[in-house]
């Protein structure tokens, strides 16, 4: 399967970092034009719920999740780089969130089973390389029966990313909207 942006083989192994700063400086820009909310927004985030955002990056989606989820939710900032979480860990501090905790990991979480309701994965998916199975069980294992796996990136052309996504069948697709594509765990 070819990538729709680059032709780079993804092996899920953390980048530098050089190219994490990078990346970080480019999200800000980024976060100034288009307002990560209104992305966060379409997700159907509820008062309470409890929410991974895994590839996290510097944060971009994490606090307004955890705003929309409230102080009786819970968000999981998870990424492989030491970077990342050394950066949301300063923006809790700063802005004195209480709701979001914070996970280094390239796939497992210490994360009970069937306790969260949503998972964000928002464009990092094609970053899973050689560990894509293993990160999608380890999703399916920590949904709950109501939860959902949101995806969403541009790397992908549409047909690509909700193939990778159902091949392993044990998620179907709900739904899509926009470029968000929403899946719920198959039950078999």
């Amino acid at each position: 399967m070819s990538m729709k942006s680059h032709g780079k083989k993804h092996t899920g192994k953390q980048q530098s970092n050089l190219d994490f700063k990078f990346m970080s400086y480019f999200f800000s820009l980024r976060d100034k034009i288009k307002k990560p909310i209104n992305k966060v927004g379409k997700i159907g985030i509820q008062t309470g719920n409890t929410i991974i955002d895994y590839g996290c990056g510097p944060g971009s989606y994490t606090f307004p999740a955890a705003e929309l989820a409230g102080p009786k939710g819970k968000v999981y900032a998870v990424d492989i780089h030491p970077m990342a979480i050394k950066n949301v860990q300063k923006k809790i501090k700063k802005y004195n969130v209480h709701n979001i905790d914070t996970i280094k990991t390239d796939c497992k979480m210490d994360i009970q089973d069937e306790t969260i309701d949503i998972i964000m994965c928002i464009d990092v998916f094609h970053a899973f390389g050689e560990n894509e199975t293993n990160i999608l069980k380890e999703f399916y294992r920590v949904l709950n029966q109501n939860g959902y796996l949101l995806v969403n990136d541009h790397h992908y052309q549409e047909d690509e990313l909700v193939s990778k996504v159902l091949n392993h069948k044990i998620f179907t697709l709900m739904k899509k909207e926009d470029d968000l594509y929403f899946f719920n765990k198959s039950f078999l």
